[in-house]
C-alpha cells in the first residue's frame, strides 16, 4: 500500500487529538456530497424538461423539411415525389401548404396560421395522438375538416357540434386591392372542425389543420406546396439519408433536419444547461474551501508526527503527498456518496413521481421529469474531483512549505 494513502488514510478515518479537526472534516465531505447531489439532481431535471420538450416537437416537427430557397412556394415534380419514397431510408412524405389567415366563429376572431395536409402527413408526424377532443378527421367523402389546436379552440369558443361553421379569411393573390371596395381582394370559405389537438401554448394558439384541397382552393393555388415533410426510418443514419434528400432536390432547397429546424431553441437549451453547470460549480468551489481550513488545521494539530516522519528520513514530496492525499479522499468520499445520493433521488422521482409540478393538470406532464445520463455523471464526478485536488495544493504549497522549512532550519541549528 502506497505509504501516503496510509497515512491519510488514518488521518481522515482515525481518531484525532483535537475535536474540531473532526468536524471541519466532515463538514468539507458534507458540502461536497452536498454539492455533488445538487449538481446531479439539477442536470437530471433540466435533461427530464429538455426530454419533455423535444417530444413535444418531435409530435408537430418532421425528421425532414424541404423548403424553397426562393419564394413561399413550390411545385415538386411527380418524378422528384417518386424518387424521394422510393429512397432507402425514407418511410413516408407528404405535401403541405401552410399560410396566415384570419379566422372568424361566431362574433369571435383570431390570427392563425392554416396547415393544408395530405393523406400521409399523420405518417409523418405524430399528430393524431395529440387529440384533445373529437378525431384527426379531415375529410369525410368530399366534405372536408378542421382540427385546431386548444389555444385556437379557446380563443374562439369552437365547439364540436357541426353546426356552426369556422371561417377561414384571406388574401386574394390574384385580385388587386382597391380602396373602394377592399372585400374585393378577400376570400373567404368556412369549414367544420372535427377535432381538437393539444401539444404546446405555442403551436395549440397558432395552428389549425386542413386537408391541401381546402387551402390550396383557399389560396388559388394549383399543385403549389410550402414544404415536404419527410418521415425518416430510424434504423438509418440522419445525416446520411440528408444528403441523399439534397442530391435528389438540388441546390434550390433548404433541406433541414429536425435539430435544423429549432435551431434557436436547441441552441437556448444546451446554453442553458452548461450555464446551470457553471453556476453549481461555482457553488462546489465555495463549499470546497472547507477543504482548505481543514488540512490547514490538520497540519497544525499533526506538526510532531511531520517532525518525526522528517528525522525518519522522509522527504518534503512524501509529507505533501499525505495532504494532497487527504484532500483528494475528502474529495472522493464526499463526490461518490453525493452521486450515489443524487442517483438515488432521481431515480426514486423518476419511478415514483414524488415532487409534483405546482398548478398539477395544466401541463403536460404532472410531475419533475428526470432522465439521468451517464456523460453528466462523469463529467461531475470528474470536475469535483479537479477541485478537491486544487483545493488541497493551496495550503499544502503554503503553509507546509513554510512549516518544512521552519523544520529544516531547526534540524541545521
Amino acid at each position: 500500500m502506497n505509504l501516503s494513502f496510509y497515512i491519510a488514510r488514518r488521518y481522515l478515518l482515525g481518531k484525532k487529538s483535537q475535536n474540531a479537526i473532526n468536524i471541519i472534516s466532515g463538514i468539507s465531505i458534507l458540502g461536497v456530497t452536498v454539492g455533488t447531489m445538487a449538481l446531479v439532481i439539477v442536470l437530471s431535471v433540466f435533461n427530464g424538461f429538455d426530454t419533455v420538450v423535444k417530444s413535444l416537437f418531435n409530435a408537430f416537427d418532421p425528421d425532414i423539411k424541404v423548403s424553397s430557397v426562393e419564394g413561399k412556394t413550390f411545385i415538386p415534380g411527380q418524378s422528384t415525389l417518386d424518387k424521394l419514397r422510393s429512397l432507402p431510408g425514407v418511410l413516408a412524405v407528404s405535401e403541405v401548404v401552410e399560410e396566415n389567415v384570419l379566422l372568424l366563429y361566431g362574433d369571435k376572431q383570431h390570427i392563425a396560421s392554416i396547415k393544408g395536409v395530405d393523406e400521409h402527413f399523420t405518417e409523418v408526424t405524430g399528430i393524431d395522438s395529440m387529440i384533445y377532443d373529437g378525431a384527426m378527421k379531415l375529410i369525410d367523402g368530399n366534405r372536408p375538416y378542421a382540427v385546431v389546436g386548444q389555444g385556437v379552440a379557446y380563443s374562439l369558443g369552437v365547439g364540436l357540434n357541426f353546426v356552426d361553421p369556422l371561417f377561414v379569411y384571406t388574401i386574394d393573390r390574384k385580385a388587386r386591392f382597391s380602396m373602394a371596395n377592399p372585400e374585393e381582394s378577400i376570400r373567404r370559405d368556412f369549414i367544420y372542425p372535427s377535432g381538437i389537438f393539444s401539444i404546446e401554448q405555442d403551436f395549440d394558439s397558432r395552428y389549425v389543420f386542413a386537408p391541401i384541397s381546402f387551402v390550396r382552393k383557399l389560396l388559388s393555388y394549383e399543385m403549389e406546396i410550402s414544404f415536404l415533410e419527410i418521415k425518416l426510418d430510424p434504423n438509418y443514419q440522419i445525416q446520411k439519408v440528408q444528403e441523399k434528400i439534397k442530391g435528389i432536390m438540388g441546390e434550390g432547397f433548404h433541406v433541414k433536419n429536425r435539430q435544423e429546424q429549432n435551431e434557436l431553441f436547441y441552441r437556448v437549451m444546451k446554453s442553458e444547461k452548461w450555464a446551470i453547470f457553471l453556476i453549481l460549480t461555482f457553488i462546489l468551489i465555495i463549499a470546497s474551501f472547507n477543504i482548505i481550513g481543514s488540512l490547514s488545521m490538520l497540519i497544525i494539530d499533526k506538526k510532531r508526527d511531520i517532525h518525526s516522519l522528517r528525522n525518519m528520513g522522509a522527504n518534503n514530496r512524501l509529507i505533501k503527498n499525505i495532504f494532497l492525499m487527504e484532500g483528494w479522499m475528502i474529495s472522493v468520499i464526499g463526490s461518490v456518496t453525493g452521486l450515489i445520493l443524487g442517483t438515488v433521488i432521481c431515480w426514486v422521482q423518476q419511478r415514483f413521481e414524488i415532487i409534483k409540478l405546482s398548478g398539477s393538470g395544466t401541463f403536460v406532464i404532472d410531475a419533475y421529469p428526470v432522465k439521468i445520463e451517464a456523460v453528466d455523471i462523469f463529467l461531475i464526478w470528474v470536475t469535483v474531483l479537479l477541485i478537491g485536488v486544487i483545493a488541497a495544493m493551496y495550503p499544502v504549497r503554503q503553509i507546509s512549505r513554510k512549516y518544512l522549512k521552519r523544520i529544516e532550519e531547526d534540524v541545521i541549528v
